[in-house]
């Protein structure tokens, strides 16, 4: 008999991760593997941050476990934060910190879904909505975005996919992989369709301050009283403060769901590592201007990389918004070069053009690919020609 859960049998490896393995594999072998796989700033965690996790140590705090939920301190930055950035306040009931974003995602699924609970994810989304949602036996509803409509839902397609069973709609703006952002009268509809059919919203707001060329992020939670209290919002300062190695998320909703997620927290990881914590309380209250410096380094890396794309054979690419990724339709370029699935276009571009990407199939999107713009440019530059390249050869 096999010694495996069929919860494990079911899930799908993070295509993302996987990406860049291989990228590192085979650049262990001595290829001269270019990876735009990750979506991690290339930035060094800001030296501010970084002094406030030292001095916790070097004063003794960071060597004790927390209230599984997070350090009253913690609570209270993320407070300021709310308030800062989304222009309520929140108290520490309405707050949980956890393991990273997508910890604290998993805790929210194992909080609110029960078997056969539905939660409506457009696509393309990010690869693990679908198995966090399956592993707490929910059932992922997905439906296809338009590109026409930069690959944003629809009131009238929520509306589709909506049954009896459906307790969650999820939305991440600005999008991984897209880069697209809701605007704020596309978020006030949804917002009053899930508050009509009393649907949960999960809102996925970790590339919220990454936005660029005058665009602006709306928090889908800040619209009305009645959609925040249907809210729960999911950050971190893993992607905004070049902190992915901290593991530091949390959520913002209804007491009644935070304490839920609390528990799950308690009976797993006990608390998010203390010397983070110290870490991101700096990084909620402290000096962010090094933090505006890293959102124009990602906005000059776009509007340089976007239009050199856009040049390549058979690649159909909208600019993105916000986020440090790129979504382009590839279609035509494996028309071009004889290939009809994008994994095995995406793993030809890797072994020819020696540049790792991600495959769009992971995200529920055939034929797209996904290049992280999160590094540095010179080398985002030399992956394009050579992407280029492989196209004209």
């Amino acid at each position: 008999m096999t010694k495996l859960s069929n919860r494990v049998l079911q899930m799908e490896e993070s295509v993302t991760l996987a990406a860049s393995a291989r990228a590192k594999a085979l650049k262990a072998k001595g290829r001269d593997i270019l990876s735009l796989t990750l979506g991690e700033p290339d930035f060094v965690t800001p030296k501010n941050i970084q002094d406030a996790a030292i001095a916790s140590i070097e004063n003794g705090k960071a060597s004790f476990y927390t209230v599984a939920s997070g350090l009253p301190e913690l609570k209270d930055a993320v407070s300021t934060y709310m308030e800062n950035f989304y222009g309520y306040t929140v108290k520490h009931s309405e707050i949980v910190v956890g393991t990273g974003a997508k910890f604290i995602l998993y805790a929210f699924f194992a909080t609110v879904i029960n078997p056969g609970d539905e939660v409506i994810i457009p696509t393309p989304c990010w690869v693990s909505y679908v198995d966090q949602v399956k592993m707490v036996e929910g059932v992922p509803v997905t439906f296809q975005t338009t590109e026409a409509n930069h690959f944003k839902a629809t009131v009238e397609q929520l509306e589709a996919a909506r049954t009896e069973k459906t307790k969650v709609v999820l939305l991440n703006s600005p999008s991984n992989p897209t880069g697209m952002i809701y605007s704020k009268e596309e978020l006030q509809s949804i917002g009053d369709w899930a508050v009509e059919h009393d649907i949960l919203i999960l809102a996925d707001d970790i590339y919220g301050r990454l936005v660029y060329n005058g665009n602006t992020f709306t928090p889908i939670s800040s619209l009305s009283d009645a959609i925040r209290k249907q809210t729960i919002v999911i950050n971190g300062v893993s992607k905004t403060y070049a902190m992915t190695g901290w593991r530091v998320g949390f959520a913002v909703g209804e007491p009644e769901i935070i304490s839920g997620m609390a528990k799950i927290i308690s009976q797993t990881t006990s608390n998010l590592t203390s010397v983070s914590q110290y870490a991101a309380i700096e990084a909620l209250t402290g000096d962010q201007s090094s933090i505006e410096e890293m959102r124009k380094a990602f906005e000059e890396r776009l509007n340089t990389i976007y239009p050199l794309l856009a040049e390549v054979p058979g690649f159909e690419v909208i600019k993105p918004q916000g986020a440090f990724y790129l979504f382009p339709n590839v279609k035509k370029a494996m028309e071009i070069k004889g290939y009809t699935d994008v994994n095995d276009f995406t793993n030809a571009i890797l072994e020819e053009a020696e540049v790792a990407l991600v495959t769009g199939a992971g995200f529920g999107a055939p034929e797209n690919i996904r290049l992280s713009y999160a590094t540095d440019l010179d080398i985002l530059k030399e992956a394009v020609r050579r992407i280029k390249a492989f196209m004209e050869k």
